[in-house]
Order: C-alpha cells, then sequence, then structure tokens
C-alpha cells in the first residue's frame, strides 16, 4: 500500500492576464496600491516581453513534471503536488488549507528559488508553516536551499558548454561569464545571511566544471525602496568589465532563477542586450532551467533527500 504524502511547491507567482497585473503589485506592494505611473512602467515591461510573463504556465509545469518524476522514483511513496504563491493566487495558505481539505498529514516544501535567505525562502516557509499550525496539520519537511545539487550545477555546465563550443577559440578568450540572482536589501550582509556566499558558491561551481576563466557575479532587478541592496547591479558590472577588460562578449547566467519570466527577459534580455548593443559587444544568455529534465532532476534529488532525512517512508 502506497503512503500520501504532499508536495507544497511554492513560487513569486506573476499576473495571468492584464487585469490581475494591479492586484499583482499592490500585494508586492503590501496592500499599497501602485501609482498610475508605476503601474504604466509595469504594464510597459510586460509589453516589451510580448505582453505578460510565461512564469505562470511555466511554473505549472514544472510542479506536473516535479510530482510524475518523484511518482515515478518512489514507489511505496503517491506524491501530490500544491502550488502556492507569494503574491498571487493561489497562495501559500490556499495551497496549505487545500492539503488538509484532502487529508494530507506529511507533505515536503520546497521553494522555487536555489539559495536561502532569511528575506525570501524563510519568509515562504513561515507562511506556509503558520498556516499548517493554525489548521492542526500537515506536518511540513521544508527544504531551504537546493543550489549544491549535481543536476542543477551540471545544468549550468552543460549549457556553458554548449555556448563555448559555438565561439571561435581566439574570442573565447575575450569572453566573460557573468553569473547573478536576485539583489536583495544591504541589510542582509549585517544579518550574516548566507544568500551572497551560496551564489558565489553556485558560480564557482559551475565556473570549476567549465574552466572558465574569465567570469564574474552580479546582481539584478533590486527592489524599488529606499534602502540600499546589494551590487554591483549587472549593468553597471558590465560597464566595469568592459572598461577595464575590454571584452567583447557578455555571457549572461541568471543562476538565481529558474525560469523565464520578467526579471530574466527583460532586466537581461532587454536592459542588458541593449546595454551590450550600446557597447558594441556581443550579448549571449543561455536558456533558462525552465522544466528541462536535468533541472526537474535536481528538484526530484532534493525532495528525495528530505524524505530519506525524515524518514517518511
Amino acid at each position: 500500500m502506497t503512503k500520501s504524502i504532499g508536495l507544497l511547491v511554492m513560487a513569486y507567482g506573476t499576473p495571468r492576464s492584464h487585469e490581475e497585473i494591479e492586484g499583482y503589485y499592490t500585494h508586492i506592494r503590501r496592500g499599497r496600491k501602485p501609482s498610475v505611473e508605476q503601474l504604466e512602467e509595469l504594464k510597459a515591461r510586460y509589453e516589451m516581453i510580448g505582453g505578460l510573463s510565461p512564469l505562470a504556465a511555466i511554473t505549472e509545469k514544472q510542479v506536473q513534471a516535479l510530482e510524475a518524476a518523484l511518482n515515478e522514483q518512489h514507489d511505496e511513496l503517491q506524491f501530490k503536488a500544491y502550488i502556492g504563491l507569494k503574491h498571487t493566487s493561489p497562495f501559500i495558505e490556499d495551497a496549505v488549507q487545500a492539503m488538509k481539505q484532502d487529508g494530507i498529514e506529511e507533505a515536503v516544501s520546497i521553494v522555487l528559488t536555489p539559495h536561502y535567505s532569511v528575506l525570501s525562502v524563510k519568509e515562504y516557509h513561515n507562511r506556509a508553516l503558520t498556516e499548517a499550525d493554525k489548521l492542526g496539520g500537515p506536518i511540513l519537511y521544508t527544504i531551504d536551499s537546493w543550489y549544491k545539487e549535481p543536476s542543477f550545477i551540471s545544468y549550468w555546465v552543460n549549457q556553458l558548454n554548449q555556448v563555448f563550443s559555438g565561439i571561435d577559440k581566439k574570442e573565447q578568450e575575450k569572453a566573460v561569464v557573468i553569473f547573478s540572482a536576485h539583489s536583495l536589501p544591504e541589510r542582509i550582509l549585517q544579518m550574516n545571511d548566507p544568500y551572497p556566499n551560496q551564489v558565489k558558491e553556485t558560480a564557482k561551481m559551475i565556473a570549476d566544471h567549465t574552466g572558465i576563466k574569465n567570469y564574474a557575479v552580479g546582481w539584478q532587478s533590486e527592489g524599488k525602496s529606499p534602502e540600499p541592496w546589494i551590487g554591483p547591479d549587472v549593468k553597471v558590472l558590465t560597464k566595469e568589465l568592459y572598461d577595464k577588460k575590454q571584452y567583447s562578449t557578455f555571457i549572461y547566467c541568471p543562476v538565481g532563477f529558474i525560469a523565464n519570466h520578467l526579471e530574466v527577459l527583460y532586466d537581461n534580455d532587454v536592459e542588458c542586450k541593449n546595454l551590450t548593443e550600446q557597447l558594441g559587444v556581443n550579448y549571449i544568455r543561455p536558456e533558462m532551467p525552465n522544466e528541462h529534465v536535468e533541472f526537474i532532476h535536481a528538484l526530484v534529488q532534493s525532495v528525495s533527500k528530505k524524505i530519506m532525512e525524515k524518514a517518511v517512508i
């Protein structure tokens, strides 16, 4: 007899229609409606990437693929996946309530971001744990980070090997890889938050496996708030590297993200690309993980380790 276990997959969320954009932005701003100018700026960014972000559909496909792969690997368990989003429905609390209603007693929770921070992953888990505590279940086994999973690293290694195989040997010497992740407020540095070092560790692991010598770590997509955010921003870093090293090919690997969405399709493919065009250099951005089998396998391995650790079987 198989044992049922929940799989709570949490992600940032994105509007699924133009009508949802204002509510989504309001939720990000903790209930404060954006100004007309702020709303129009966000809508304009969506228009520049095709109208809306493809993230919602990609997240659903990732979760379906993860659920199927786990059920294929674990004969003694029957996983049932639930999506819980931070800024739009179904919210994290909705997913926990659905698990409770379905009679799920134990669940593994994972956030679709590789690196841990108290300002990101911890907040997701806290919301889920608070709701589960209020409802009297289910028991949640939380995964803090999964950036060290071999399949996650090998995904990016393979992407970069593919990129470099298409670049002339002489040009390779004038190429630089910029690894990046979402910026967070600088106060995390005083909190000894592991996030910045985890991102840098990811970059080093990928670079070591590919033999890449020219690389740097930058930050992107910082929020609009008065407090300072960690840097350098990828655009600032691009200009600095160009001025100091005269690189002629810039390869952007947003390793802190796992799908095509606004931060990648606009912040990288529009803003960074525009900058490289101004500088007269080449812009390359490898494919994002999305539903790639190797990436899904990294999530499977992370969940499976948690299952073994908690002796759920």
